[in-house]
Parts: C-alpha cells; sequence; structure tokens
C-alpha cells in the first residue's frame, strides 16, 4: 500500500482530496495541517518524513490572500516559497515524489493568447512572487515532482468566489463586480481528482502541468453563471464595475492552455 502525505488540508482543495480519497483503495493517506506538522520548519518536515515512509507528498498548503501578501509579503513568501523548499529537500532525502500547486498568476496576464506550460513566468504582484519562487524550489532540488498550476479555485469550502457570490446574494441586491480580468474557473473537486489519477498511473511525467476546467471568462461573467444555476439570478443585480481597483496588480489575462 502506497503511502500519501497531504499538507495544508483543511483548505479547499485539501478537504476536497479527503473527499474523494474516500472512493478510492490502496492508499494510505496521511492528512495534515499547520498543527500536525509545520511545513516553515526544516527540521520538523524532515522528522516527520523520516518517520512516515511516504511514496508521495501533495502539497496543498498555500497563502492565498493577494492583497495582505502585497502589503505585508513575508508570510506568502514563507509558506508558499521557503516551506516548499523544506519540502522538497525531505522529498529528495527520502525518494518522495512532490506533486505541488501553483497558481496563473505567475504570469503577468499581457499574453493575448492562454499560457502555456512553456511560457516564461513574470509575476506583478508579491503573492505571484512568492509561489514562483516555490516552483523554483520544487525545480533546483528534485527531479522527480509534478508542478500543477490552476486558476480561480472554487468550492463548497473555505474562502472563494463562487461562495462570496452566493452568500452576497442572499442579503445584497446589488453587486459590483469586474469584467477586466479573464481566467478559467477550477472546481476544486475536479483539480483533487485530477491528483488523485496521477497517483495510480504505472509511470508518471514528471514536470509542470496546467489544469482547469477550460471555460475563460471573466469574473463578471462567473458571477452571472453561479447565480443562474443557483436559480438567484433575479434576485439580484450584477453591474460591471470598470472602476474596479485592489491593492495588489493582478494580471489581464490568466487563461491557462491544459497540458496533461
Amino acid at each position: 500500500m502506497k503511502r500519501v502525505l497531504v499538507t495544508g488540508s483543511n483548505g479547499q482543495l485539501g478537504l476536497c482530496i479527503q473527499e474523494l480519497s474516500k472512493t478510492i483503495s490502496g492508499y494510505d493517506f496521511v492528512f495534515t495541517t499547520s498543527k500536525e506538522l509545520d511545513i516553515t520548519d526544516a527540521k520538523s518536515v524532515t522528522d516527520f518524513f523520516s518517520a512516515g515512509h511516504y511514496d508521495f507528498c501533495i502539497n496543498c498548503a498555500a497563502y492565498t490572500n493577494v492583497e495582505k501578501a502585497e502589503k505585508f509579503p513575508e508570510p506568502a513568501f514563507e509558506i508558499n516559497a521557503e516551506a516548499v523548499k523544506n519540502l522538497s529537500v525531505s522529498c529528495k532525502e527520502f525518494n518522495v515524489v512532490l506533486i505541488h500547486i501553483s497558481t496563473d498568476y505567475v504570469f503577468d496576464g499581457t499574453k493575448k493568447t492562454p499560457y502555456t506550460v512553456k511560457d516564461i513566468p513574470n509575476p506583478i504582484n508579491e503573492y505571484g512572487r512568492s509561489k514562483l519562487l516555490g516552483e523554483r524550489y520544487v525545480q533546483r532540488f528534485l527531479n522527480k515532482y509534478i508542478l500543477i498550476r490552476t486558476s480561480w479555485l472554487y468550492s463548497d469550502y473555505g474562502h472563494n468566489f463562487y461562495r462570496t457570490i452566493v452568500e452576497k446574494s442572499k442579503t445584497e441586491k446589488e453587486l459590483y463586480i469586474t469584467d477586466e480580468q479573464i481566467g478559467c474557473p477550477t472546481n476544486a473537486i475536479n483539480l483533487a481528482g485530477f491528483i488523485l489519477g496521477l497517483l495510480s498511473k504505472p509511470t508518471l511525467d514528471y514536470g509542470i502541468y496546467h489544469f482547469t476546467d477550460g471555460e475563460a471568462m471573466t469574473w463578471f461573467d462567473f458571477a452571472d453563471k453561479i447565480l443562474n444555476e443557483k436559480g438567484l439570478r433575479n434576485k439580484v443585480e450584477l453591474v460591471r464595475d470598470r472602476n474596479y481597483r485592489t491593492f495588489a496588480k493582478r494580471p489581464k489575462n490568466s487563461i491557462l492552455i491544459n497540458f496533461l
């Protein structure tokens, strides 16, 4: 039986992996939060790997608050980069395959067509820079890795755009949503399914993958789709907010071409 360590298991992707893991056999999953395993502590990571005898490590841990990262980047770099370095070093030492999750925000959004795995990253905010440094650590220390970039992740768990729109539609008559950014919303349960599917492959093609649900749209379009699917469209008015401003710069185009 293969052993699989899942870090950041209390986030939306980690919870989706927990949900789907109940439907497959032949694997011993160990789900950890920062309480069970502090991945920012190199010694703790080494000790945990030494005792665990893992075949795979799926790193779902991430700092995802883009706005806070821009003002206070240190926590983002600690979790998205230095902690990934710790995992990479231990994965190399104990011969563990690392499956690490990255983001569309490693790109600057100036490309007129979707981004491929061969495009050169150029992040424009601190969150994106922290995730790119994490990618660099994985590539520096490991040959056996799967690095998955995804975008606009949502689910029934945690804080995400999908849940925010549903909740706000219950109390507000108007929702102001930007249409200045375009990307591919991705259901975390589908990403979880893709990740777990990798575990059963007889041979793995290591390297960088892009995974999204494939349908490109603006945040405004996504909000409209959510409300329609939930039967809430007639209860709230969507307003295109072309004056949408954030502290952190965000890529206007972050469409990823799937490479599976």
